[in-house]
């Protein structure tokens, strides 16, 4: 698999943002993808030096709503947690997908 098809994108919420400041960042990955591509990934795309990678898959959910019973999906989907070494920070600003 090519570096490139790794991160899909970042995850921007209220959890992954308190952990910025323990040089904690989160990214949606490809579903294929391992902890040593994810690093190398990171490592490529934005010039850091990536300590660890934590990877959790994250199950479909399927659920009705609505008085008509309608059915929603969200598809399955691979997070990885990476820890930066050292002092480093990530700009989602210049992802590049």
């Amino acid at each position: 698999m090519e570096l490139t098809q790794v991160l899909q994108s970042p995850v921007i919420t209220e959890k992954s943002a308190t952990a910025h400041a323990a040089h904690k960042f989160t990214f949606l990955v490809h579903p294929s993808a391992n902890k040593i591509e994810v690093k190398k990934a990171v490592e490529a795309a934005y010039g850091v030096k990536v300590e660890s990678v934590n990877v959790i898959p994250v199950g479909k959910k399927v659920r009705l709503v609505g008085r008509g019973r309608t059915m929603t999906k969200r598809q399955a989907a691979k997070k990885a947690i990476v820890t930066l070494h050292g002092e480093k920070s990530i700009d989602f600003n210049k992802f590049q997908s």
